[in-house]
Protein backbone atom coordinates (compact mmCIF):
# COMPACT_ATOMS: atom_id res chain seq x y z
CA UNK A 1 0.00 0.00 0.00
CA UNK A 2 1.38 3.14 -1.08
CA UNK A 3 1.82 5.50 1.26
CA UNK A 4 1.19 10.04 1.05
CA UNK A 5 4.41 11.00 3.30
CA UNK A 6 6.54 13.48 1.93
CA UNK A 7 10.39 12.04 2.25
CA UNK A 8 13.78 12.74 0.41
CA UNK A 9 14.59 10.46 -1.64
CA UNK A 10 17.97 9.93 -4.02
CA UNK A 11 17.65 8.68 -7.58
CA UNK A 12 20.97 7.91 -9.26
CA UNK A 13 20.17 7.79 -13.45
CA UNK A 14 22.80 6.57 -15.73
CA UNK A 15 22.34 8.50 -19.26
CA UNK A 16 23.97 8.80 -22.77
CA UNK A 17 25.91 11.55 -22.70
CA UNK A 18 23.99 13.66 -25.19
CA UNK A 19 23.00 17.22 -26.14
CA UNK A 20 20.01 18.44 -23.86
CA UNK A 21 19.61 15.63 -21.84
CA UNK A 22 19.60 18.01 -18.29
CA UNK A 23 16.97 19.99 -19.47
CA UNK A 24 14.90 16.79 -20.67
CA UNK A 25 15.17 15.23 -17.30
CA UNK A 26 14.35 18.57 -15.53
CA UNK A 27 11.39 19.14 -17.85
CA UNK A 28 10.21 16.17 -17.35
CA UNK A 29 10.04 17.00 -12.82
CA UNK A 30 8.67 20.46 -14.10
CA UNK A 31 5.63 19.19 -16.47
CA UNK A 32 4.72 17.19 -13.39
CA UNK A 33 5.36 19.66 -10.80
CA UNK A 34 7.65 17.44 -8.48
CA UNK A 35 9.86 18.82 -5.91
CA UNK A 36 13.04 18.60 -7.32
CA UNK A 37 15.73 19.06 -4.78
CA UNK A 38 18.76 19.19 -6.47
CA UNK A 39 19.86 17.76 -9.83
CA UNK A 40 23.60 17.14 -10.24
CA UNK A 41 24.79 16.04 -13.72
CA UNK A 42 29.03 14.50 -13.79
CA UNK A 43 30.76 12.07 -16.09
CA UNK A 44 31.36 8.87 -15.36
CA UNK A 45 34.11 5.95 -15.21
CA UNK A 46 32.56 4.94 -19.27
CA UNK A 47 33.28 6.94 -21.67
CA UNK A 48 29.81 8.70 -23.47
CA UNK A 49 27.70 7.83 -20.12
CA UNK A 50 26.92 10.45 -16.89
CA UNK A 51 25.15 9.85 -13.73
CA UNK A 52 22.82 12.32 -12.50
CA UNK A 53 22.12 12.76 -9.25
CA UNK A 54 18.67 13.36 -8.23
CA UNK A 55 17.20 14.30 -4.88
CA UNK A 56 13.53 14.92 -4.59
CA UNK A 57 10.86 15.16 -1.96
CA UNK A 58 7.98 13.09 -2.66
CA UNK A 59 5.77 9.85 -1.51
CA UNK A 60 5.84 6.51 -2.51
CA UNK A 61 3.59 6.52 -5.44
CA UNK A 62 5.01 10.24 -7.01
CA UNK A 63 8.94 8.49 -6.62
CA UNK A 64 7.63 5.26 -8.75
CA UNK A 65 5.91 7.81 -10.92
CA UNK A 66 9.39 9.67 -11.64
CA UNK A 67 11.05 6.73 -11.79
CA UNK A 68 8.79 5.33 -14.69
CA UNK A 69 9.26 8.95 -16.48
CA UNK A 70 13.00 8.55 -16.01
CA UNK A 71 12.99 5.28 -17.64
CA UNK A 72 11.07 6.18 -20.51
CA UNK A 73 13.41 9.25 -21.72
CA UNK A 74 15.50 7.61 -24.45
CA UNK A 75 19.11 8.51 -23.24
CA UNK A 76 17.99 7.09 -20.18
CA UNK A 77 19.98 3.66 -19.53
CA UNK A 78 19.31 2.90 -16.08
CA UNK A 79 17.58 3.92 -12.61
CA UNK A 80 18.21 3.33 -9.47
CA UNK A 81 16.72 4.59 -5.80
CA UNK A 82 19.90 4.74 -3.39
CA UNK A 83 18.37 3.82 -0.04
CA UNK A 84 19.93 5.84 3.14
CA UNK A 85 21.74 3.44 5.31
CA UNK A 86 23.86 1.84 1.42
CA UNK A 87 24.69 5.00 0.35
CA UNK A 88 27.40 7.47 0.32
CA UNK A 89 25.99 10.90 -0.30
CA UNK A 90 28.33 13.80 -0.38
CA UNK A 91 27.28 17.99 -1.18
CA UNK A 92 30.26 20.33 -1.40
CA UNK A 93 29.98 24.03 0.60
CA UNK A 94 31.71 26.96 -0.12
CA UNK A 95 31.15 30.09 2.29
CA UNK A 96 33.09 33.27 3.08
CA UNK A 97 32.93 34.21 6.41
CA UNK A 98 33.65 38.08 7.56
CA UNK A 99 37.19 37.17 9.27
CA UNK A 100 40.02 39.56 11.25
CA UNK A 101 42.75 39.31 12.89
CA UNK A 102 41.16 38.78 16.16
CA UNK A 103 38.57 35.81 15.05
CA UNK A 104 40.70 34.51 12.12
CA UNK A 105 42.01 31.63 14.56
CA UNK A 106 38.57 30.77 15.46
CA UNK A 107 37.44 30.70 12.46
CA UNK A 108 39.86 28.27 10.81
CA UNK A 109 39.91 26.10 14.35
CA UNK A 110 36.24 25.66 13.26
CA UNK A 111 36.90 24.50 9.82
CA UNK A 112 39.57 22.27 11.06
CA UNK A 113 37.24 20.22 13.42
CA UNK A 114 34.35 19.85 10.41
CA UNK A 115 37.88 18.92 8.28
CA UNK A 116 37.03 21.43 6.19
CA UNK A 117 39.75 23.57 4.03
CA UNK A 118 40.80 27.43 4.00
CA UNK A 119 40.77 27.96 0.56
CA UNK A 120 41.39 31.74 0.34
CA UNK A 121 42.10 34.28 2.88
CA UNK A 122 41.97 38.01 2.57
CA UNK A 123 41.77 40.98 5.41
CA UNK A 124 38.37 41.06 5.90
CA UNK A 125 37.37 37.12 4.83
CA UNK A 126 37.89 34.00 4.99
CA UNK A 127 36.56 31.33 2.42
CA UNK A 128 36.08 27.64 3.62
CA UNK A 129 35.32 24.53 1.69
CA UNK A 130 33.55 21.57 3.22
CA UNK A 131 32.35 18.49 1.69
CA UNK A 132 29.86 15.99 3.57
CA UNK A 133 26.39 15.07 4.24
CA UNK A 134 24.12 17.77 4.67
CA UNK A 135 23.93 17.63 8.11
CA UNK A 136 27.33 18.29 8.54
CA UNK A 137 27.32 21.05 5.99
CA UNK A 138 24.35 23.13 7.88
CA UNK A 139 26.07 22.33 11.54
CA UNK A 140 29.69 24.11 10.19
CA UNK A 141 27.29 26.48 9.05
CA UNK A 142 25.63 26.99 12.49
CA UNK A 143 29.15 27.50 13.75
CA UNK A 144 30.11 29.96 11.40
CA UNK A 145 26.54 32.42 10.95
CA UNK A 146 27.67 34.42 14.35
CA UNK A 147 31.05 35.47 12.57
CA UNK A 148 28.50 36.58 9.94
CA UNK A 149 28.47 34.83 6.47
CA UNK A 150 29.10 37.04 3.71
CA UNK A 151 28.35 34.54 0.66
CA UNK A 152 27.48 30.92 0.52
CA UNK A 153 26.89 28.55 -2.61
CA UNK A 154 25.58 24.71 -1.60
CA UNK A 155 26.37 22.00 -4.80
CA UNK A 156 23.52 19.66 -5.02
CA UNK A 157 24.42 15.89 -3.68
CA UNK A 158 26.34 13.36 -5.67
CA UNK A 159 25.98 9.51 -4.52
CA UNK A 160 27.32 6.27 -4.86
CA UNK A 161 25.86 2.67 -3.41
CA UNK A 162 28.45 0.93 -0.93
CA UNK A 163 30.41 -1.81 -1.33
CA UNK A 164 30.30 -3.65 -4.64
CA UNK A 165 27.37 -3.42 -6.14
CA UNK A 166 27.51 -1.23 -8.94
CA UNK A 167 24.91 0.28 -11.67
CA UNK A 168 26.16 -1.25 -15.04
CA UNK A 169 25.18 0.85 -17.66
CA UNK A 170 23.07 -1.57 -19.48
CA UNK A 171 19.28 -0.96 -20.23
CA UNK A 172 16.54 -2.45 -17.58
Amino acid sequence: MATHEIIRHTLSVLVQDTEGIISRVSGMFTRRAFNLVSLVSAKTETDGINRITVVVDADELAIEQITKQLNKLIPVLKVVRLEGETTIARAIMLVKVSADSTNRPQIVDAANIFRARVVDVAPDSVVIEATGTPGKLRALLDVLEPFGVRELIESGQIALNRGPKTMAPSRN
